[in-house]
């Protein structure tokens, strides 16, 4: 195969899938991860694709948002390990922040019905779980409901918000780096997650692999604020390592 013919292929995978991995193209393209950064490399001088650590997104997904429904079932395994290993950074009794996202839900689905807890969200689908639930006090965060994410948004929101101080926020991102700390998309979500990690003792976020090395549009704090991250086993060795030497990571 032609380096424009590969080139032109892993073009396709990656529109396809919203993302590639070098380790994952150089197996089923069957050459050398050295040759995949090259092929990508190429493809980003074309203004083609954008190069993130360990990969690479396509030009047109930059700044692209998919909604809950589409998120739902993309690394669905690895998000339900890691929402389980989540579980071990609760308070014994206390209270904590939900942040929106499809592993916050599934954490939301997981806490225990022995202990009592207070949880704060400003999370339709979170709060749709927890509302009947034996042994949790909640309270939900009202304010403008973005239809992507199904979460409060706005000053309401980052007003309430700054009236409360809980144990433990558990946040979703979009995208974290070493330099940028977590981003996401949107600028209002951006603020209130900012709130959400003013609001607690300590932040945890949980991220897959996919979210690791990617930057957005919207600054939302730096990594110095986050306590600990909860990711997947397949991140990248490199960028693990990277991440370490910042902020505790659990891998699940």
């Amino acid at each position: 195969m032609y380096a424009t013919e590969r080139q032109q292929q892993i073009l396709g995978i990656a529109r396809e899938a919203g993302r590639v991995e070098v380790k994952d193209l150089a197996e089923q393209l069957d050459v050398t991860p050295e040759t995949v950064r090259r092929d990508l490399t190429s493809l980003e001088r074309l203004g083609l694709v954008r190069r993130m650590h360990g990969g690479a997104i396509p030009v047109e997904r930059l700044g692209f948002e998919p909604g809950i429904a589409d998120r739902e079932s993309v690394h669905a395994a690895e998000k339900e390990r890691i929402a389980k290993r989540a579980l071990d950074e609760l308070p014994e009794e206390g209270s904590i922040l939900l942040d929106a996202g499809t592993t916050t839900v599934r954490l939301a689905e997981m806490l225990p019905t022995d202990r009592e807890l207070t949880v704060v969200t400003h999370a339709l689908p979170v709060a749709t779980i927890l509302a009947t639930r034996p042994g949790i006090t909640l309270h939900l965060v009202g304010g403008t409901v973005r239809g992507r994410t199904l979460a409060a948004v706005g000053h309401w929101a980052q007003r309430q918000l700054a009236d409360i101080h809980v144990d433990v926020a558990f946040l979703g991102t979009n995208g974290l780096t070493v330099e940028h700390g977590l981003t996401t998309p949107d600028l209002a979500e951006a603020a209130v997650k900012r709130a959400l990690t003013a609001a607690a003792q300590r932040v945890v976020v949980l991220a897959d692999r996919t979210k690791l090395g990617r930057v957005d549009f919207a600054q939302v704090a730096p990594l110095s604020t986050v306590d600990t991250l909860i990711t997947d086993t397949g991140v990248d060795p490199e960028l693990l390592g990277d991440l370490e030497r910042h902020v505790r990571v659990v891998t699940a």
